[in-house]
């Protein structure tokens, strides 16, 4: 793989997320992340911590999604960065579940696929 399909294939990787994400789509979620992966950051001053399955996963099915609530998200990739098969990716996201956040994404290129391996995340 190219430098720049490996760009393409981090920047999918991270649209598997915020699609997941605003549908709180677990299947698709699981898409992009490794099944270890881990997650740190602190939402409305409250520190959430733990591996991906525990922490995001029953938020988001535990709570009406926010495409069914219509909200007006948007996301965009501030930037990637490719070294072998390791990369980070910054996002930042506008009205996710009534806030705004910037994501820090750790990925590895996994069986010759990205997975994020680790989000870390503050509210902004």
């Amino acid at each position: 793989m190219t430098k720049l399909a490996d760009y393409e294939a981090v920047a999918q990787t991270i649209g598997l997320y915020t699609d997941g994400a605003y549908n709180a789509d677990i299947p698709i979620l699981r898409k992009a992340f490794h099944a270890d992966a881990q997650m740190f950051g602190y939402f409305g001053g409250n520190l959430f911590a733990g591996p991906i399955e525990t922490v995001f996963y029953p938020v988001l099915s535990g709570n009406p999604s926010p495409a069914s609530r219509k909200e007006p998200y948007k996301s965009r990739i501030v930037r990637i960065d490719v070294t072998g098969d390791s990369a980070v990716a910054v996002l930042a996201e506008e009205n996710f579940m009534g806030a705004n956040f910037t994501d820090y994404f750790s990925l590895l290129k996994i069986g010759g696929a990205w997975k994020i391996v680790n989000k870390t995340f503050v509210q902004t």
